[in-house]
Protein backbone atom coordinates (compact mmCIF):
# COMPACT_ATOMS: atom_id res chain seq x y z
CA UNK A 1 0.00 0.00 0.00
CA UNK A 2 1.29 3.37 -1.06
CA UNK A 3 2.03 5.96 1.88
CA UNK A 4 -0.71 7.86 0.41
CA UNK A 5 -3.22 4.91 1.05
CA UNK A 6 -2.11 4.49 4.60
CA UNK A 7 -2.40 8.29 5.53
CA UNK A 8 -6.21 8.33 4.07
CA UNK A 9 -7.47 5.31 6.13
CA UNK A 10 -8.71 6.77 9.40
CA UNK A 11 -6.39 5.02 12.17
CA UNK A 12 -4.50 8.03 13.28
CA UNK A 13 -5.13 9.39 16.84
CA UNK A 14 -4.28 12.66 18.72
CA UNK A 15 -3.15 12.61 21.70
CA UNK A 16 -1.91 14.66 24.90
CA UNK A 17 0.89 14.24 27.59
CA UNK A 18 1.06 15.93 30.58
CA UNK A 19 4.50 16.90 31.38
CA UNK A 20 6.55 17.48 34.56
CA UNK A 21 6.23 21.31 35.32
CA UNK A 22 10.40 21.09 35.66
CA UNK A 23 9.84 21.15 31.65
CA UNK A 24 9.47 25.07 32.08
CA UNK A 25 13.19 24.91 33.40
CA UNK A 26 13.93 24.55 29.76
CA UNK A 27 14.23 27.66 27.62
CA UNK A 28 12.87 26.20 23.99
CA UNK A 29 9.57 25.19 26.01
CA UNK A 30 9.13 28.97 27.78
CA UNK A 31 9.81 30.28 24.57
CA UNK A 32 7.18 28.69 22.22
CA UNK A 33 4.55 29.69 25.78
CA UNK A 34 4.82 33.26 26.10
CA UNK A 35 0.88 33.36 27.09
CA UNK A 36 1.70 30.73 30.09
CA UNK A 37 -0.29 31.08 33.45
CA UNK A 38 1.81 29.46 36.20
CA UNK A 39 0.33 26.73 37.90
CA UNK A 40 -1.45 25.23 35.05
CA UNK A 41 -0.09 22.09 33.18
CA UNK A 42 2.25 21.36 30.91
CA UNK A 43 1.60 19.42 28.01
CA UNK A 44 2.99 17.65 24.51
CA UNK A 45 0.40 17.30 21.84
CA UNK A 46 0.85 14.70 19.32
CA UNK A 47 -0.40 12.66 16.51
CA UNK A 48 0.29 9.30 16.44
CA UNK A 49 -0.93 5.77 13.79
CA UNK A 50 -0.58 4.07 16.80
CA UNK A 51 -2.88 4.07 20.07
CA UNK A 52 -1.93 6.45 22.18
CA UNK A 53 -1.07 4.10 25.08
CA UNK A 54 1.46 2.49 22.77
CA UNK A 55 2.80 5.69 21.50
CA UNK A 56 3.56 7.15 25.26
CA UNK A 57 5.20 3.52 25.77
CA UNK A 58 7.62 4.16 23.02
CA UNK A 59 8.41 7.64 24.00
CA UNK A 60 9.05 6.99 27.57
CA UNK A 61 11.71 3.60 26.09
CA UNK A 62 13.03 6.23 24.34
CA UNK A 63 12.09 4.82 20.52
CA UNK A 64 10.95 7.26 17.90
CA UNK A 65 10.57 9.73 20.98
CA UNK A 66 10.07 13.53 21.43
CA UNK A 67 12.85 14.10 24.38
CA UNK A 68 10.47 16.22 26.19
CA UNK A 69 8.26 13.35 26.71
CA UNK A 70 10.61 11.02 27.24
CA UNK A 71 12.56 12.81 30.05
CA UNK A 72 9.15 15.16 31.65
CA UNK A 73 6.15 12.75 30.93
CA UNK A 74 3.76 11.79 33.45
CA UNK A 75 0.69 10.42 31.49
CA UNK A 76 -1.54 10.70 28.93
CA UNK A 77 -4.72 12.93 29.60
CA UNK A 78 -7.53 11.50 27.53
CA UNK A 79 -9.77 14.22 29.25
CA UNK A 80 -7.85 16.28 26.35
CA UNK A 81 -8.46 14.38 23.46
CA UNK A 82 -10.66 15.54 20.67
CA UNK A 83 -13.58 12.90 20.39
CA UNK A 84 -14.36 11.62 17.24
CA UNK A 85 -10.69 8.72 16.70
CA UNK A 86 -9.43 7.68 14.56
CA UNK A 87 -9.10 10.27 12.12
CA UNK A 88 -7.11 10.07 8.55
CA UNK A 89 -3.59 12.02 8.05
CA UNK A 90 -4.80 14.95 7.46
CA UNK A 91 -7.50 15.56 10.00
CA UNK A 92 -5.17 14.41 12.64
CA UNK A 93 -2.56 16.88 11.57
CA UNK A 94 -5.12 19.59 11.48
CA UNK A 95 -6.39 18.40 14.94
CA UNK A 96 -2.79 18.59 16.64
CA UNK A 97 -2.51 22.10 15.56
CA UNK A 98 -5.75 23.08 16.92
CA UNK A 99 -5.67 21.36 20.24
CA UNK A 100 -2.21 23.04 21.09
CA UNK A 101 -3.69 26.45 19.89
CA UNK A 102 -6.85 25.86 22.05
CA UNK A 103 -4.58 24.96 24.93
CA UNK A 104 -2.12 27.85 24.53
CA UNK A 105 -5.10 29.54 24.55
CA UNK A 106 -6.32 28.72 28.12
CA UNK A 107 -2.78 29.33 29.41
CA UNK A 108 -1.41 26.16 29.30
CA UNK A 109 1.82 25.23 28.52
CA UNK A 110 2.18 23.36 25.16
CA UNK A 111 4.63 21.84 23.08
CA UNK A 112 3.95 20.14 19.81
CA UNK A 113 5.57 19.42 16.24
Amino acid sequence: MSTKGRRGRRHYHVYVVELDPAILDRRKFREVNPAYVAGKDCLYIGMTGLTPERRFHNHKQGYKANPFVRDYGWSLRPDLYPDGSPFTYREALALEEEVARELRKLGYGVWQH
